[in-house]
C-alpha cells in the first residue's frame, strides 16, 4: 500500500497568535504528520461585511459577523515565511489553503507551497481553480457540501485550463478534449462533510469509493468528526490522503477547536493509521512467513491409521487423516484409496 499523505489541519486553531502557530508546527513534526496546513486569506476579500457566521461558528464564538471573526485569523505575509521556515526546520511540509486568486498567487509566486488544496467552499470558485490549474503544483481537491455535476465541472474546468484552453471553452457546447491522464497525475479528490463536527450517519464514508469510481482519480478523506474512528476507516478503504484538524487545546476559543483532535490524539491517529499501511499489504493472498511453522501444526496430511505392509490396498479403514500437515495432502485420500502402498508403514506414520 502506497504510503498516506497525512496532513494535520491547523487552519485557523492558532486564533491569530503565531507563537501558537509555531508550537502547533512543532506539535505535527513530533506526532509524524507529513504536512501541516493553514490558510492564507484576506478577511476582507473572503466575505462582505454583512455576511452572518455559520450555526457552529455562532456557537464556538458568539454574535457578530464572519468579516470580524476572521480577520482576528488571517496571518500576515511574514507569519508565512516564519511558519514555513519553522517547517523547513522541523522537516515537515508547509501547505496553506488559498481562498482567492491573490492568496493564490502569493504562496505560489514565494515557493511557499509544494501543492495546492483547494478547501471544499472554493470548489466552486471558477477563476480560483482556473488559476492553480495554471500552476505547476499538483492539487487535492475537497468536496463538502458538492454534488456530482459540481465536481464534474470543477474537473472540466480544471483539465481545460491544464491543456492551455481559454475559461470561455468550459461553456463550449463541445469543450475541448483534455489529457485526462495528466488530470490524474495532478490532482486528488477528497470527499469531506462540511460539517462542525460531522455526525458520523452524516459521514457517508463509502462516497469515497464512489468519487475514485465515478472520477477515475485518487481519493482520500477530510474528516471533521470527533475522534478518530473515521480517519482510520477511511485508511482502511484505500484513502490516499488524509487530512484532520487539531488543536493545542480544544477548550480554547474559536470556530473549529470542538471539531479538532489535541496533540495526544493526533499522534494515536498518526501511529494507527501507519499500523493500518503495514496491515494492508499488496492484495494478493499467499502464505505469510509468520504462518509456515503453523501451518504444519495446524494442517493435517495423511497417515496410516493402523500398520500397512508393503502392496496392501489403501482402505477407509486403513488410512487416516491427522496433524501434523507434514505428509502427503488429505486432497489426495481419494486418489490414494484402492491403489496398493508402494512400502509398509506403521501405525500414525505419515504417508509419503
Amino acid at each position: 500500500m502506497e504510503k498516506i499523505f497525512i496532513i494535520a489541519e491547523a487552519g485557523v486553531n492558532h486564533n491569530g497568535d503565531i507563537h501558537r502557530a509555531l508550537d502547533m508546527v512543532d506539535v505535527a513534526a513530533e506526532v509524524g504528520a507529513d504536512a501541516i496546513k493553514f490558510q492564507t486569506f484576506t478577511a476582507a476579500t473572503l466575505v462582505t461585511a454583512q455576511a452572518p457566521k455559520a450555526g457552529y461558528q455562532q456557537q464556538a464564538t458568539g454574535s457578530g459577523t464572519q468579516l470580524s471573526m476572521l480577520e482576528a485569523l488571517e496571518l500576515s505575509a511574514d507569519e508565512h515565511f516564519i511558519l514555513q521556515r519553522r517547517c523547513g526546520d522541523r522537516k515537515i511540509e508547509f501547505l496553506s489553503s488559498p481562498f482567492d486568486v491573490a492568496s493564490l498567487r502569493f504562496l505560489v509566486d514565494h515557493r511557499l507551497v509544494q501543492r495546492i488544496k483547494i478547501p471544499s467552499g472554493e470548489l466552486t470558485n471558477g477563476p480560483l481553480l482556473w488559476e492553480a490549474a495554471r500552476t505547476d503544483k499538483s492539487l487535492i481537491v475537497s468536496t463538502g457540501m458538492a454534488h456530482d455535476k459540481e465536481i464534474h465541472m470543477a474537473l472540466r474546468l480544471i483539465g481545460l485550463a491544464q491543456a492551455g484552453a481559454e475559461p470561455s471553452a468550459l461553456y463550449a457546447v463541445v469543450p475541448p478534449a483534455y489529457d485526462e491522464k495528466q488530470l490524474r497525475s495532478r490532482v486528488i479528490l477528497l470527499h469531506c462533510t462540511t460539517a462542525y463536527p460531522t455526525p458520523m450517519n452524516q459521514v457517508n464514508l463509502r462516497a469515497m469509493r464512489g468519487l475514485k469510481q465515478r472520477f477515475s482519480l485518487p481519493v482520500g478523506y477530510s474528516d471533521h468528526t470527533e475522534g478518530i474512528t473515521v480517519p482510520l476507516a477511511a485508511a482502511a478503504m484505500g484513502a490516499r490522503v488524509i487530512e484532520k484538524h487539531f488543536t493545542l487545546d480544544r477548550t480554547l476559543e474559536g470556530p473549529d477547536h470542538r471539531a479538532s483532535l489535541e496533540p495526544r490524539e493526533l499522534e494515536a491517529m498518526i501511529r494507527e493509521i501507519r499500523q493500518i499501511e503495514l496491515a494492508m499489504g499488496d492484495g494478493v493472498k499467499r502464505a505469510q512467513v509468520t504462518e509456515l511453522d503453523n501451518a504444519r501444526v495446524a494442517r493435517k496430511s495423511l497417515h496410516a491409521a493402523i500398520p500397512v505392509a508393503a502392496g496392501e490396498l489403501f482402505t477407509v479403514d486403513n488410512l487416516a487423516i491427522k496433524r501434523p500437515g507434514t505428509g502427503r495432502s488429505p486432497m489426495d485420500y481419494w486418489r490414494l484409496l484402492g491403489t496398493p502402498a508402494e512400502r509398509g508403514y506403521r501405525a500414525d506414520e505419515a504417508l509419503d
